[in-house]
């Protein structure tokens, strides 16, 4: 950093010609060698300096975005922050002019330039959507834009004596409103046809938008285009001319890049923690400790053993050796589902592209904001055009990437039903497939157990995410010695638990997905009440206040259930427990395997013994002893039987992005027959 603001320095006094290395060294006193040590030649040093400056606009924007609490404000605060005093100082502005004048042919100051304007324009889209046509939106967008960047270059270009910070801000707000009142007049206004839709129809699909919904508030976040085969096609086209210059890099420098995307996620954890919420219905208190954290400690992962990418060699003799290569398979696809949409999207893109893959990724149709915020961070890292890019739409573009023959490999995470058809489709092109899907997991808590530890452990495994987890515990068997005690330590707690607005900080339980899941959430509770299970707490709909206008749940436990019922045997994927009683160690074991699901499982014991005995009867891919659903990225993820196939996380999954060349080396002559 001490180099970096050196080189500010040197081009704010002598220019882009006049900074060199031995110039920086100079005035840094320190060799020429250590500069070109860190940074290679004198673009690596300018580019460093360039994303510097760029990333301090980036969070002057971010801390006025986290003020900001309608569409409107937020588009102020994009204008307030490029505009702002801190870089209308003319050693700022110098070197920006600097750096804007190679932009166009020096590869890494564009790459920083270009990740730059998307990010600007992006924000600003994403907000005047919300107020004005999509079409609108664009064009305005990219007309702020374009004055934000006019009217700084103005005023560098007359060293600061034709604007200023303050004139400037308010020549743009006064435009921005002026249009802001001429559109918001339009017809089309409101986002309907011809609007909106049209745009996306305009783009040849013929399958219209997906409409993007808070489902705490029911607000409309977003209209998003759908992609259809045109779309699919120019992507996958777009993916393989990329993938094999991708994949020519070193393991290192392919790294670098995923550990550049990391340092991004992490800068912006409270900006996407925010977007995720609004997207999910889930408490800011998750979004902000766990999902874009857990997406970033994925890129660093997979950042970290890139370089190790290896085969092995085998000693064939004196006459021979051989060895393996892993290579990637080439285009890839993730489809991914709409609980953990950020984290998904990492946990499958940070393995495909460390191996040297190009992945098309699908989000949820319910959830796809995020994701597209991904792509934006992947470029601005340095990750070349083509190599991960976001399609959007329902089952029908899902479809497109299973069965298209460019593609590679399928990586999905959803439910069974959807894995089927997949798995179908794929075996057309023998496409390789992970599936990570369903589950009804077992937690089986011993009475030689530390109580409240096992109840935390079935209140994570239960209503973490408002029960949306593939792998939670749902079937708590707690043994008959100590299940009043256990139940009654789980009422008070569970009771307890906040649930209220998804960006309050306090609160723990928010909204469920959709009306429509919370409508199927909610007959399976009353399915439960129907067969006999005997309501503990919960069991309705939370709609006190604003509450009512998005898709709450009340947290749900139900006591002396058994093994047939319907809240027992099926995925409800909501915030409802099942409590059931055993005897014996024997017995819970057959009956937590008596389900077609083998995603997870977990036991709580004092024995040691005991825990590791049973851990290896049960028929889970993933298990905890004396915890629940801690998903490090260094511990392989997935189910056996109709959970899934394969495995996410780990070194495992590179088994999965690589495919396996084996060379056989000849150390002496051929002998022949013939």
């Amino acid at each position: 950093m001490q180099l970096v603001e050196v080189t500010i320095d040197s081009l704010a006094e002598v220019g882009y010609v006049g900074t060199t290395l031995a110039e920086i060294a100079g005035r840094a006193d320190v060799s020429p060698g250590l500069v070109a040590h860190y940074f290679g030649d004198k673009d690596g040093l300018l580019e460093a300096a360039f994303r510097t400056l760029a990333r301090a606009v980036a969070n002057y924007a971010r801390e006025r975005l986290a003020l900001a609490r309608t569409p409107r404000a937020r588009v102020q605060a994009i204008i307030d922050a490029n505009l702002g005093p801190e870089n209308f100082d003319q050693r700022t502005g110098t070197a920006w002019l600097a750096f804007w004048g190679q932009v166009l042919h020096v590869e890494g100051l564009r790459r920083v330039q270009t990740a730059y304007q998307r990010r600007m324009l992006s924000n600003l889209r994403s907000d005047l959507r919300r107020m004005i046509p999509s079409e609108a939106a664009r064009s305005l967008a990219a007309m702020i834009a374009a004055m934000i960047d006019g009217v700084w270059l103005r005023a560098a270009l007359s060293e600061w004596q034709e604007a200023d910070s303050e004139s400037a801000r308010a020549l743009l707000t006064a435009f921005v409103e002026g249009r802001l009142r001429e559109l918001t007049r339009s017809p089309e206004a409101d986002g309907s046809e011809p609007g909106r839709a049209r745009a996306a129809r305009d783009r040849g699909t013929g399958q219209g938008s997906i409409k993007v919904i808070n489902p705490a508030t029911g607000e409309k976040l977003e209209v998003i285009a759908v992609d259809g085969a045109t779309e699919v096609d120019a992507a996958v086209a777009r993916a393989a001319k990329a993938q094999k210059a991708w994949a020519a890099r070193t393991g290192a420098e392919r790294g670098r890049v995923l550990q550049m995307a990391a340092r991004l996620l992490r800068e912006r954890n409270d900006e996407l923690a925010e977007l995720e919420t609004r997207n999910t219905g889930k408490p800011i208190q998750e979004t902000r400790a766990v999902d874009v954290i857990s997406g970033a400690e994925c890129l660093e992962y997979y950042a970290g053993i890139s370089a190790g990418l290896a085969g092995e060699h085998l000693d064939l003799g004196p006459k021979a050796f051989g060895y393996t290569r892993r290579e990637p398979l080439g285009v890839v696809a993730g489809i991914g589902a709409w609980n953990y949409p950020l984290q998904i999207a990492c946990w499958k893109s940070a393995p495909a592209l460390a191996c040297g893959n190009a992945m098309l990724f699908k989000p949820a149709e319910l959830t796809p904001l995020t994701a597209m915020k991904l792509s934006e961070i992947y470029r601005e890292a340095g990750l070349p055009d083509g190599i991960f890019q976001v399609v959007q739409g329902y089952a029908q573009t899902g479809q497109l990437l299973t069965r298209h023959p460019g593609i590679r490999k399928i990586s999905l995470t959803g439910e069974v039903s959807t894995g089927k058809a997949v798995m179908a489709d794929a075996a057309a092109s023998l496409k390789q497939v992970t599936l990570e899907l369903g589950g009804k997991s077992p937690l089986i808590v011993f009475a030689d157990a530390h109580l409240d530890n096992a109840v935390s452990g079935a209140l994570l495994g239960n209503f973490y995410s408002a029960g949306e987890v593939c792998s939670n515990g749902t079937r708590v068997f707690v043994q008959r010695s100590v299940r009043e005690e256990f139940i009654e330590r789980l009422r008070v707690r569970t009771a307890a638990m906040r649930i209220g607005d998804p960006l309050d900080p306090a609160t723990q339980v928010g909204a469920l997905i959709s009306a429509e899941h919370m409508q199927k959430v909610l007959g399976l509770i009353e399915r439960g009440r129907a067969q006999g299970a005997r309501l503990v707490t919960g069991g309705a709909r939370v709609s006190d206040g604003a509450l009512g206008r998005g898709c709450f749940v009340a947290p749900t436990v139900f006591d002396a259930c058994h093994d047939d019922m319907d809240i027992v045997r099926q995925e409800v994927f909501g915030p409802v427990m099942s409590v059931l009683e055993f005897d014996t160690e024997e017995e819970v074991v057959a009956r937590a395997n008596a389900t077609e699901f083998g995603l997870a499982a977990g036991v709580f014991t004092n024995d040691l013994t005991r825990a590791h005995r049973v851990i290896a009867q049960l028929e889970a891919g993933t298990c905890w002893i004396n915890h629940y659903n801690i998903t490090p990225i260094e511990l392989p993820f997935g189910g056996v039987k109709m959970s899934g196939l394969g495995r996410e996380n780990g070194r495992a999954a590179l088994e999965h992005y690589t495919q396996l060349k084996s060379v056989y080396v000849a150390m002496a002559d051929v002998e022949s027959p013939y």
